[in-house]
């Protein structure tokens, strides 16, 4: 049972919990070893002897940790310990796009497409690593507080293969596909019908199929035309419409084909929104089966008629008996070839006939192969099981991190970093490594090593100073620094096009090697376009001014509670991410932070016997129990003569933790004598009252 405050792994310390699914929870934890916050994912106590769900919850993190992206929630550790499965993850500040549609109704065009771009991203990557999703939905989509989207929750996701996958309907169902409504193969085109649904959403702020069972929602998005989002909100620009359209078509086929393709026009959309560019392909129209008419018939005769003498032959030879009595016999053959009885029957008869024999000699070709296969195998002819290579570990103390990981990537290994400060070791230089140089190691095989950081704490190495430069010099200095790229674009009056504007970390500062530096590209000046500024942490009254000196307008102006307690009475919230191209006078909401929100708890579970801590207490005893909190507050008490109880359902406490206190009165020093006349007398002891307590944690409660 996880409760708060126990460690995990000998290094995570859990502080809260912040969520929970269908098969899991999830706590907010502190890893002592790397001070950071993290997430910690916990399978559910009645799945943990189900060896189905455990295995399932297992292959959630191998699927996760071969994934690193900017808009990827990032796995970081795996374990058990005590029969309790866990995953240790990146922990996104933030809010899923769910709730964040359900906070403003719906989304304008502009931010629901760049949500997608960003969300598409991250899918993109999880498909070149040959991994499927299988349940995108606004749940498993978080904006963080810097308006980073990230996608979680690979619960379901599994490495996809050569051969076609197959699997039961196990995503949600408002965003399911039709080939996982009907418990047919998923492939990367389902994730594409689930962005489409979770796009339209967005738009709209609803689901465009419902109803009041999951089967009849599974049937419609079978059956059922999907609705243009126009109808429920008209001023949605075409190109966006048929992007929606094209990305939930019911045919696999009909659909975008990758998700690279979807990024493109989901950009394109943002520069030409009511251009009608996107195209749905037929595939199934170009390929069908079409009845010859009679005109058509017409026409192949008289083609017929019109070949060579010698091919005039070789037709008449097979279709007829030949005799050689004369010319006029073969006269009289080679037109009845052409009479319209003998010609349908070919038509209908021999075509069959020779269909029919076709499909029977491919049937018992393949049931051959298939015999030969299996004899060849037991055998031992055909084996194609994979033997991992062995590899042997290099020794690699001293060397700087980068030479270190690149050398164990070459030897095909997993090199993983952890920093220690050291008086002794130069700063990057590699201590040591949790594996001793010379042994023998599988092919993609993990290696610890640990890197010597400076007293000061600074990790990493030097991050390159890209301001200014091409984006082709930007990218090669970065990779060949030992950092992966992201790539977006802004207007600038300033920059050229074509050239770095910004980066993030900044040049020269330190980061992890493979860490991923976000570089923004100018586009170059764009008259009509204003860039949204960066308002956040700024006074109401400031952030005011930077919209109205942009050309932009003030909308609606609420209070909402904001984690950060440096930023209340700030700004904590805009309608539009710091840097989106917007239109002169776009209205933009915003948020007042009033400070973290309340948290409070609950205690739900029993109250057993103080038996256990005084065994004078006797069953049936008379018993007064009281529940005061931390802070001295009582949040409960009663007077009972039986235990447990079981009634407890005690919400909005304030206090984390409580002490249960027990008052019972019992008899002390009892004893007997024996009378004159040899009888036995009872004395009965002192009644004494005893108080005992115990210590209880209670639960967070959700917001």
């Amino acid at each position: 049972m996880i409760r708060i405050g126990m460690m995990m792994g000998d290094r995570y310390e859990i502080l809260e919990r912040i969520g929970t699914g269908g098969m899991s929870d999830v706590y907010k934890a502190k890893c002592h070893k790397l001070n950071r916050y993290v997430a910690v994912k916990v399978l559910k106590q009645e799945f943990s002897e189900n060896t189905n769900f455990v295995s399932k919850f297992r292959a959630e993190a191998q699927a996760a940790a071969s994934l690193m992206h900017p808009n990827i929630v990032n796995v970081y550790d795996v374990g058990e310990e005590n029969g309790v499965n866990y995953i240790v993850m990146e922990l996104v500040e933030g809010i899923t796009l769910k709730k964040y549609i359900e906070k403003k109704a719906r989304l304008s065009f502009k931010e629901a497409v760049s949500i997608a771009i960003q969300a598409c991203m991250g899918i993109e990557a999880a498909h070149k690593n040959r991994i499927i999703h299988r349940d995108i939905k606004p749940q498993n989509i978080i904006i963080s507080k810097d308006g980073k989207v990230k996608v979680t929750d690979f619960g379901i996701a599994k490495a996809a293969t050569s051969n076609t996958i197959t699997s039961n309907v196990m995503g949600s169902v408002h965003y399911t596909s039709p080939e996982q409504a009907r418990g047919g193969y998923s492939d990367e085109k389902s994730d594409i019908y689930s962005m489409g649904i979770t796009l339209f959403e967005m738009l709209t702020g609803r689901v465009p199929f419902n109803g009041e069972t999951t089967v009849a929602i599974a049937i419609k998005h079978i059956q059922e035309e999907m609705p243009s989002p126009r109808e429920y909100v008209s001023e949605i620009p075409v190109s966006v419409e048929q992007i929606v359209l094209k990305a939930t078509q019911k045919s696999p086929d009909r659909r975008y084909h990758t998700v690279v393709e979807l990024i493109d026009d989901l950009k394109r959309a943002l520069m030409s929104p009511d251009e009608d560019f996107v195209r749905i392909e037929s595939p199934d129209e170009s390929g069908a089966t079409r009845a010859v008419t009679t005109q058509e018939r017409e026409q192949i005769k008289k083609q017929a008629k019109k070949t060579e003498p010698a091919e005039q032959e070789i037709r008449l030879k097979k279709n007829s008996e030949v005799k050689k009595t004369g010319q006029n016999t073969s006269k009289k053959k080679r037109t009845a070839v052409y009479d319209e009885p003998e010609e349908a029957e070919y038509d209908d008869n021999s075509r069959m006939e020779r269909l029919t024999t076709l499909l029977a000699i491919i049937g018992a070709v393949l049931i051959g192969c298939a015999v030969i296969f299996l004899v060849g195998k037991t055998v031992g002819i055909f084996d194609f099981s994979v033997r991992s290579e062995k590899v042997t570990m290099i020794d690699v103390t001293g060397m700087s991190e980068n030479e270190a990981v690149v050398k164990l990537k070459e030897l095909g290994l997993r090199p993983e970093v952890v920093y220690e400060v050291s008086e002794t070791v130069e700063t990057g230089k590699v201590i040591s490594s949790d594996i001793k140089s010379n042994t023998p190691l599988n092919e993609g095989a993990k290696v610890i090593l640990t890197v010597s950081t400076d007293q000061a704490g600074q990790k990493g190495i030097p991050v390159p100073y890209v301001l200014g430069v091409t984006e082709a010099e930007a990218v090669a200095a970065l990779q060949q620094g030992g950092f992966t790229v992201e790539k977006l674009e802004a207007f600038s009056d300033s920059v050229e096009k074509g050239r770095v504007v910004s980066q993030n970390p900044e040049g020269n500062s330190k980061a992890a090697f493979n860490t991923s530096v976000q570089i923004v590209i100018s586009s170059g000046p764009e008259d009509n376009k204003i860039l949204m500024p960066d308002i956040l942490g700024m006074e109401p009254d400031a952030a005011v001014s930077v919209l109205i000196e942009k050309g932009l307008s003030l909308g609606q102006q609420s209070d909402m509670n904001d984690a950060d307690p440096n930023r209340i009475g700030k700004v904590c919230y805009a309608s539009y991410t710091a840097g989106m191209p917007l239109d002169p006078g776009t209205v933009v909401d915003i948020g007042i932070s009033v400070g973290p929100k309340a948290v409070t708890y609950a205690f739900t579970d029993h109250i057993t016997s103080p038996v256990d801590l005084d065994s004078s207490y006797k069953e049936g005893t008379e018993c007064i129990v009281i529940i005061t909190g931390q802070s001295g507050a009582e949040f409960y008490r009663t007077t009972v003569n039986a235990f447990p109880i079981t009634t407890m359902n005690l919400h909005g406490l304030s206090d984390p933790a409580a002490l249960i206190t027990y008052q019972f009165v019992t008899e002390e020093n009892a004893t007997t004598v024996t009378g004159a006349n040899g009888e036995i007398i009872n004395i009965p002891g002192n009644r004494v009252t005893k108080t005992v307590q115990r210590q209880v944690l209670f639960t967070p409660e959700e917001g």
